[in-house]
């Protein structure tokens, strides 16, 4: 399983969705189901896009859990 740790991120960034969703250009909805882990997939634009707006790896957003 694959687990989002945006919110982590966002929390050591001190920037707040709405912050966020400004500068990578997505919508607050879509980052909420991102952040929420209800996210099928993600393109590898809005990937790059939060790791830039956040300074991180892909790696310190997204983190494989064993089932």
């Amino acid at each position: 399983m694959i687990v989002v740790n945006l919110d982590v991120m966002m929390a050591k960034r001190k920037m707040t969705l709405s912050q966020l969703s400004e500068k990578v250009d997505v919508t607050l909805a879509n980052l909420s189901i991102l952040k929420n882990n209800k996210a099928k997939a993600v393109r590898f634009s809005t990937l790059e896009a939060i790791c830039a707006a956040l300074d991180c790896q892909p790696g310190d957003i997204l983190e494989f859990v064993p089932d």
